[in-house]
């Protein structure tokens, strides 16, 4: 008989993992206390959208992130841990909550392979406060999983998180998690379960065009009369089906159709669910090197390869769409200079998606030790690519102009690990879903000779994309 190297290491750790888990429950009963074991396995390599599709309750939280030319996915199932709070002292009450939970945490396992040991996974609404009462995500939330599956390179880990006390019997700790390795892995050759129930759907404009176009033409007069340089304005498309939403369905179309995005998708335990492809990286942080994106100024894709070329090369040239970038460069810049970061600007590039293209410049940073990911994050929302210029102004007109909830909409969601590396993107280009209804978002950048008309367009062009994903 033949064992897989998986299977042969998994066999020797549970040995080591009884005697480690024993020794932290010694020390529980000693200082009459509870900690958290983060226990990573490499296991034999799955789809961790499918373990999602498998292994996740309606009634747990969960968090999903796809980076496929990257390589990576992962997915966060329950919470051992978790914090929902609003505010706008979020960020940092989200920081103490992570190094407050760290110090709890004793790991065990194969920590140096990427996404092992404790990952805590973070949601931001737009705005600090909801000001619709029933909105179903609160301004922050940050929970450390139950279960975490993760693939990097063709490398395919398990986290455990489980809380110890002195009366955890710890056979069957360890017996939960080798059902749970194998139900996994009985999983590897699965794809997701797909349903093609063809449904019927009706789509209904929150806010209408000329709405839209007549809130573009306002904020065009505050632009000319020099109160603001720059106003992000969204819309929203509401669509009820006959079926509910299949939600892996969605997510497997999202990765098929945007394999250069950040597929995404968040629970709240109670049945609504926030997904989308967002092009936008917040940031990410490996080895205290920090890489944000300015992504600002967009044209659509050709039809043919000679129109494409042209639609890029009247971006490139384009003074209106320069300027509207350089304004989203020069606030990463100054915003990240103020807590004492040295931004390097890279050249500039073009981001070419599958409908839309976009004007792209990275920035990177060396991260000192004692600056927390979320720190940054909290400088750095909302960026003008999402709300505009100057901020807290453009901030008070979307509240003005827009007549719907932004929630998590053009927010930070991502993750931080223990050792301060982190993954943020933006919440853009995505959709609300809730059983048979969902709610796509969509926006657009409104500065100094934008033309009400293209802007609507260019919504419509955003939400039309996310549509054909969804159904």
């Amino acid at each position: 008989m033949t064992v897989s190297p998986c299977r042969h290491n998994l066999f020797v750790d549970r040995k080591g993992l009884y005697q480690f888990l024993e020794g932290v429950q010694q020390n529980c009963l000693t200082n009459n206390s509870r900690q958290i074991v983060s226990i990573s396995l490499e296991i034999d390599l799955v789809d961790p959208l499918v373990i999602l599709d498998t292994i996740s309750q309606v009634n747990e939280i969960n968090f999903y992130f796809e980076n496929k030319g990257k390589g990576e996915a992962i997915a966060a199932i329950d919470s051992v841990a978790d914090l929902h709070i609003d505010g706008s002292d979020r960020f940092s009450k989200a920081e103490y909550f992570i190094k407050n939970s760290l110090k709890n945490i004793i790991s065990f396992g194969n920590n140096n392979k990427p996404f092992s040991g404790p990952h805590f996974f973070c949601y931001f609404s737009f705005f600090n406060q909801n000001f619709q009462a029933d909105y179903p995500f609160s301004s922050a939330t940050i929970f450390l999983p139950r279960w975490q599956i993760s693939v990097k390179n063709q490398s395919c880990i398990l986290v455990m998180n489980s809380v110890m006390n002195a009366s955890v019997n710890i056979s069957k700790l360890i017996q939960t998690l080798f059902n749970k390795i194998e139900i996994i892995s009985s999983l590897k050759y699965h794809s997701p379960k797909i349903d093609n129930f063809p449904g019927n759907y009706q789509k209904t404009s929150v806010t209408n065009a000329d709405h839209f176009k007549n809130s573009v033409s306002s904020a065009l007069n505050k632009i000319h009369a020099k109160h603001l340089t720059k106003v992000v304005l969204a819309d929203v498309l509401d669509v009820k089906s006959s079926n509910h939403f299949n939600l892996f369905k969605s997510l497997n179309n999202l990765r098929e159709i945007h394999p250069n995005c950040y597929i995404f998708s968040t629970s709240n335990g109670k049945g609504q669910n926030f997904i989308g492809a967002s092009p936008e990286r917040l940031i990410s942080i490996r080895q205290q090197q920090l890489i944000t994106d300015a992504l600002a100024g967009s044209a659509p894709r050709g039809k043919t390869p000679a129109e494409d070329a042209a639609n890029a090369n009247s971006l490139i040239n384009s003074e209106k769409e320069k300027h509207e970038h350089s304004l989203v460069i020069d606030y990463i810049t100054q915003r990240l200079s103020h807590i004492g970061l040295l931004p390097q600007v890279l050249p500039p590039r073009l981001r070419q998606l599958t409908n839309i293209q976009h004007l792209w410049t990275p920035i990177s940073a060396i991260v000192p030790p004692n600056v927390h990911p979320l720190k940054i994050v909290g400088q750095l929302h909302p960026t003008p690519a999402v709300a505009g210029a100057a901020r807290d102004i453009a901030c008070a007109e979307i509240r003005r102009y827009e007549n719907f909830e932004r929630g998590l909409y053009a927010a930070p969601l991502g993750w931080v690990d223990s050792h301060g590396n982190c993954e943020f993107i933006v919440g853009i280009r995505s959709a609300l879903i809730d059983g048979d209804r969902a709610r796509l978002y969509a926006g657009a950048g409104i500065v100094a000779g934008s033309d009400p008309e293209k802007e609507f367009a260019e919504v419509q062009l955003k939400l039309q994309a996310l549509l054909k994903a969804l159904v």
